[in-house]
């Protein structure tokens, strides 16, 4: 009997030490510190999305074509335009919701239990309409510089980077500029949260407790993977109406932009560029989930965690 009891107190110890490293509070800002490395290497995606959803006339019709457009326009640096705009989004908007979001996931996770799926998603939603509003200052420049380049040369707007951007909107324009396309903004916000997040927890969940998988680098590029694909389709036609009215010259309620979009282009408007969003949105999700899991994999080392759990 003492083998069986040692057993149980040891499955019951591996329980424990999993609710620890499943519970244990990270900081705040590592889910915008992952953002930034991430955007680092999918802003080019970015970039051609945004060209794409606001193209004018001849502008290539096609992800590769707009590339090679930007290319020969710009060189290489302009594949990176916008790029400090893109930074400060990531720092305002993905720190504000995974710091949020983590937060509460750890105040509703338990050593029985943890929060269901329905429950994620309304956590999720909470922090992406934060989020949404944190970020939008930093998201309506991210748009204006990206799209900059396309505008014919006088009525480009030439911010030098986001802090002048931010000067300007708010001296040329009046403060409420910096919260132009707020809602939709929030609302995008909130659904790719809640598919973003959410989603990668459910994905993830799933995969260690119904397949022949760990906790490792494999789960959490398939999780982030399959989250980066529910959310690009979640979010496609919110997040064409928030290009639309970010990068717009002239300021129209949302009812009629909606109007006067599908009268031109009927219900096809609602996945315009879907393919370069989910080429940029995949990898920038499976970038900044990878970050995210080094960073809490690194800080429950310092922390001792991994040690005591190997030692179960």
């Amino acid at each position: 009997m003492p083998s069986k009891r040692t057993s149980e107190e040891s499955k019951e110890l591996s329980r424990k030490r999993a609710w620890e490293r499943e519970h244990v509070r990270y900081p705040f800002w590592f889910g915008g510190s992952a953002s930034c490395f991430a955007a680092c290497v999918t802003h080019p995606l970015d970039l051609v999305k945004v060209r794409l959803q606001t193209r004018q006339g001849d502008a290539p019709k096609s992800m590769v074509g707009t590339f090679v457009h930007v290319f020969k326009a710009d060189g290489f640096p302009g594949l990176y335009r916008g790029l400090s705009a893109s930074l400060l989004r990531q720092i305002t908007y993905s720190t504000t919701r995974f710091g949020v979001y983590e937060e509460l996931k750890s105040d509703f996770t338990t050593h029985k239990s943890s929060p269901s799926f329905p429950t994620l998603i309304a956590l999720a939603s909470t922090s992406g309409f934060l989020g949404g509003v944190a970020g939008n200052p930093a998201d309506v420049l991210n748009v204006r510089m990206q799209h900059d380049a396309a505008l014919p040369p006088k009525e480009r707007r030439n911010y030098k980077n986001a802090i002048d951007g931010l000067i300007r909107m708010t001296r040329e324009e009046g403060w409420k500029s910096l919260f132009r396309g707020v809602w939709p903004n929030s609302m995008r916000a909130v659904l790719m949260t809640a598919s973003q997040l959410a989603s990668y927890d459910g994905f993830k969940r799933v995969l260690i407790e119904h397949a022949p998988l760990s906790d490792n680098l494999t789960t959490h590029f398939t999780a982030s993977f399959l989250a980066g694909f529910v959310a690009t389709t979640v979010c496609s036609p919110v997040d064409v109406i928030k290009t639309r009215i970010m990068s717009s010259q002239e300021s129209r309620g949302l009812a009629k932009l909606l109007a006067d979009v599908y009268k031109l282009e009927g219900v096809g408007w609602m996945f315009r560029g879907w393919v370069p969003s989910f080429i940029r949105l995949g990898p920038h999700t499976i970038a900044t989930f990878l970050f995210l899991e080094q960073h809490k994999k690194v800080y429950r080392k310092l922390k001792g965690l991994d040690e005591l759990e190997a030692h179960v």
